[in-house]
């Protein structure tokens, strides 16, 4: 991690290539050297922050004033900042009585700030919580009396994650969790807060501003899906093809230990949707045998979606698995303990994360915790299946190699798909879906459950959500689209977008099909499409353009009735009841 003179040195680069992103800091604390920690932060990860800082102590002021600068900077992100100094003190002030209620209290307020800016604007909202100060009033006694401090902070924090739960544009920054990671006397400078005000030491400011971006980055689409692992002295002690089986060192003493940990950190990564891969430099039989018979193994060959073992350099298997995968490199997190396979891969491909795992493997796990790889912001059913669909679409890869003709791999598929609306059990995988596609993402629209809910009550709002199966299972939900009404007989696509994972099956023109068929049974004579160019999503830029579209004053516009149907070999589910009305019911 750098230090806070080495980040802020980032403002001297040029960002006029960087997306631009405002964002708002409400702090009752000063907040301008955090502000500077996140502006540098931003552009090491490619974002230039248009930062509206406002006067320290003055968050209800710019909330409650509808007028305020706050509403007028129009900020996609604000950061609410409430000090654990400033809460003590506020603490130190009420009777016994309502001591034993300040957490309640202070969640309701919170929650006041949360629905009034709800009300008034759309905004991404960052509350940060609170790091634990512990007067030792009490001392041990603090952990069962409720007129504490320490109590009342702790049951605050608690209460934090029921009110992020509840509000799907809330998100928590863990300011206690950083604390315990690097100590209070890091958090913390006594001599900085009584000359300056400020709550934040220079030493933490990089670490807060790295989560800060962190979150802002992975609601931006940037997220990681795929860990790539190396697998001798990576998964397990020792080298397979020289050690043998009974001689590697995994299980629950002495080193083998830290390994047994760090394969039950990755399995639970993949149980929650984090595609597991392997890029062996090995024998395939060899390799793979610790998985099918070490006792204390405890990743599975059922684990891994795409398996690679052989003698070939690791650079053209992680590109082979990222073929499979169809993901972006980016997307992509390379675990290896060699430094030269690290720095092989590196140069020869640009964006994968390839952390610098220590030398000691007992020092892997809570590095890689410090680095904070894996933001997510919602969790669905169809995580759990992930790893079978892409043990699947390996299969459809190699299937794919039988046939020379595209059109007849595609008519030997079988496909099959069904449409339906949003109901409670599709939207919070349209609502993930909606965060993480960026390649096929005609406008990059970031849509929460709320968003989703809200559609609901909007007559003029026409959603379609779109599963696919094939001979060889189901990929699931792979695609929406929004369909509003902008004039009694037009139609606009305020947003397309689709998983990576079934390009080149011809969805696109099943989905046009769908919409102008419901477009002709509605009357509307024309569709509106328009493409927003991001970083990621250049390979849509004719995407209109491919389906017959034509270019109009910045949109690309359709002809309801003059259009043709195109050709497709994905048939409609004739088990599922469709309406030719698509609602959110």
């Amino acid at each position: 991690m750098k230090s806070f003179n080495e980040l802020k040195k980032n403002l001297k680069k040029d960002t006029s290539h960087l997306k631009k992103i405002n964002i708002s800091i409400l702090g009752d604390s000063p907040t301008q050297l955090l502000n500077v920690a996140i502006r540098a932060t931003g552009i090491q990860n490619n974002i230039n922050f248009n930062t509206f800082e406002s006067d320290f102590n003055q968050i209800e002021f710019q909330i409650f004033s509808d007028n305020s600068e706050y509403y007028h900077h129009k900020s996609s992100y604000t950061l609410l900042i409430y000090s654990s100094q400033h809460l003590i003190g506020t603490f130190y002030k009420l009777n016994n009585n309502d001591r034993t209620l300040f957490a309640e209290t202070k969640i309701n307020e919170l929650e006041a700030l949360i629905n009034k800016i709800n009300n008034t604007c759309k905004t991404q909202i960052i509350l940060f919580n609170f790091n634990e100060i512990n007067d030792r009033i009490f001392g041990s006694y603090s952990n069962k009396n409720e007129s504490a401090f320490i109590y009342q902070i702790r049951k605050i924090n608690y209460l934090l994650s029921g009110l992020g739960s509840k509000y799907s544009n809330l998100h928590i920054l863990d300011l206690s969790s950083i604390q315990n990671e690097i100590g209070s006397s890091k958090m913390f400078s006594s001599t900085q807060y009584v000359t300056s005000g400020m709550v934040f030491s220079l030493e933490a400011l990089p670490i807060i501003a790295k989560h800060c971006v962190d979150i802002i980055s992975g609601l931006e689409g940037n997220i990681k899906k795929c860990i790539v692992l190396d697998l001798d002295n990576t998964l397990w002690g020792g080298i397979i093809g020289d050690d043998g089986i009974e001689n590697i060192q995994l299980g629950g003493l002495g080193i083998g230990k830290a390994f047994i940990e760090l394969q039950t950190w990755i399995k639970e990564l993949k149980n929650r949707g984090i595609i597991l891969a392997v890029c062996s430099k090995n024998n395939e039989d060899t390799a793979k045998l610790p998985f099918e018979k070490h006792p204390e193994m405890v990743l599975k060959l059922a684990d891994i979606s795409v398996f690679v073992a052989n003698w070939e350099n690791k650079a053209s298997n992680i590109k082979y698995i990222q073929k499979v995968l169809n993901i972006g490199f980016d997307s992509m997190v390379f675990l290896d303990d060699n430094p030269f396979e690290r720095n092989l891969v590196k140069e020869h491909i640009s964006g994968i994360c390839i952390p610098e795992l220590p030398e000691d493997p007992a020092l892997y796990l809570e590095y890689l915790y410090s680095l904070n790889l894996f933001e997510t912001f919602g969790v669905s059913e169809e995580d759990g299946d992930r790893t079978l669909q892409y043990q699947i679409e390996a299969k459809r890869v190699q299937f794919q190699k039988n046939f020379v003709n595209e059109e007849d791999y595609l008519k030997s598929l079988n496909m099959v798909a069904t449409v339906e609306g949003l109901n409670e059990f599709n939207t919070p995988r349209i609502a993930q879906l909606a965060q993480r596609s960026n390649q096929f993402n005609l406008r990059t629209i970031r849509y929460t459950e709320n968003d989703l809910i809200n559609f609901q009550t909007d007559k003029s709002i026409h959603p379609f959500v779109f599963h696919l199966e094939d001979k060889f299972g189901k990929h699931g939900i792979i695609g929406f689209i929004v369909l509003k009404e902008i004039a009694p007989n037009i139609l606009f696509i305020e947003n397309w977008f689709m998983s990576c994972r079934i390009l080149k099956r011809g969805m696109e023109n099943y989905i046009l099909n769908t919409i102008v068929e419901f477009a002709k049974n509605k009357n509307y004579k024309f569709i509106y499409g328009e493409y927003i160019p991001t970083q990621k999503n250049n390979m849509v830029k004719d995407h209109y353009k491919n389906l017959g579209f034509v270019y109009n004053n910045e949109f690309w516009l359709l002809d309801v009735f003059s259009y043709l149907s195109k050709i497709s070999y994905i048939h409609k589910n004739q088990t599922h009841v469709e309406s030719p009305i698509i609602t959110t019911a």
